[in-house]
C-alpha cells in the first residue's frame, strides 16, 4: 500500500495498468513490479466420501436410550463434530443402532 507524497492519500491502482494515482491531487507513479504465481491443482482429495453404510462398523457404541418415542432400544453409535466456532465445545451426535434415529448433545 502506497501513499501520495504530496497529500498523504492512499494511491489507487488503475485496473488496466500498474500505474498508481492519487484521487485527490492526480499524482501518478509507476506501480510496483507484479510477479505472477501459478497455483497447482491437487489431484487427490484429503477426505473420502462414504456411502450410507460404510464406516458404521467402526464407530464406537454406548448404552443410551434412543430418543425416538417409538423405539425402546438402548444402544447407539456416536461421533463428535465441531459445528460451532472453535472456542465452543464440540457437538456429540448419536444414532440408534436399531431404528437409525439421529440426535445430538451439545457438550
Amino acid at each position: 500500500m502506497k501513499f501520495c507524497p504530496t497529500c498523504d492519500v492512499r494511491l489507487k491502482k488503475d485496473s488496466n495498468t500498474s500505474i498508481l494515482t492519487c484521487p485527490k491531487c492526480d499524482y501518478t507513479e509507476g506501480g510496483p513490479k507484479i510477479e505472477k504465481q501459478s497455483v497447482s491443482q491437487e489431484t487427490e482429495s484429503d477426505f473420502l466420501v462414504l456411502d450410507e453404510n460404510e464406516g458404521k462398523d467402526v464407530l464406537p457404541t454406548m448404552e443410551i436410550q434412543c430418543e425416538n418415542k417409538d423405539c425402546d432400544h438402548n444402544e447407539a453409535v456416536w461421533w463428535m463434530l465441531q459445528t460451532r466456532s472453535a472456542d465452543e465445545p464440540t457437538t456429540q451426535f448419536f444414532r440408534c443402532t436399531k431404528c437409525q434415529h439421529t440426535w445430538r448433545n451439545y457438550a
